[in-house]
């Protein structure tokens, strides 16, 4: 994902999204990418959870806020990525 353009993505996964249009697809995809949901790796770091509470928290799906080392656990990802 992240060594090809959002325009490049959008028309790969555009089969899936038959409802909306490549310049759509291609907003939403960039927008992915400012906010680095596509990580070159799989650890999950307290400023992407951070994140992604803020998204669910605007978007009114996240009554309350949990502590990142309450829900997440980068040891087996750092392992792999050894």
């Amino acid at each position: 994902m992240n060594s090809h353009s959002s325009e490049e993505i959008a028309k790969t996964i555009q089969p899936q999204f038959k409802e909306t249009d490549l310049q759509s697809l291609t907003t939403i995809v960039e927008r992915y990418k400012a906010q680095n949901t596509w990580k070159a790796d799989t650890v999950f770091e307290e400023e992407s959870f951070l994140l992604l509470e803020n998204i669910l928290e605007e978007g009114g799906e996240l009554p309350e806020r949990v502590p990142y080392e309450d829900l997440v656990t980068t040891e087996f990802s750092k392992k792999a990525a050894k």
